[in-house]
């Protein structure tokens, strides 16, 4: 998980998406198990279909919800971000290990933010 935060990190558009206070704030209020509950939701509905009618818009890039900007720093925000940076084929539905991945894959990067780092 570390080496590829860090090369996320280093890309200059997935390096520029952060947490704000008030999506701290929200973290802090529900929870990380609670956040981790959104992002299975998040990832089950929005990611690991087959064919997703919206696929490259169906993230919301604004601050709404710490998972989203987490996605999007993560790419795993829709299925070309998730080829292009985690090999996973585009046109097939998700497994459940693949699943696990990007949803730890975002948590990680939550902790990161929440730590300050």
């Amino acid at each position: 998980m570390e080496d590829i935060l860090n090369k996320l990190a280093h890309s200059k558009f997935r390096g520029g998406f952060h947490l704000n206070n008030k999506m701290k704030a929200y973290v802090n209020d529900k929870g990380l198990e609670t956040i981790k509950k959104h992002a299975y939701d998040f990832i089950n509905t929005r990611i690991r279909p087959a064919v997703i009618k919206n696929d490259g818009k169906q993230t919301p890039m604004k601050q709404v919800h710490p998972v989203f900007i987490a996605q999007h720093a993560t790419a795993t925000c829709c299925r070309n971000c998730i080829y292009k940076w985690h090999k996973f084929d585009k046109n097939k539905v998700l497994n459940d290990g693949e699943v696990d991945y990007l949803v730890n894959l975002i948590m990680a990067w939550i902790r990161k933010e929440m730590k300050g780092k």
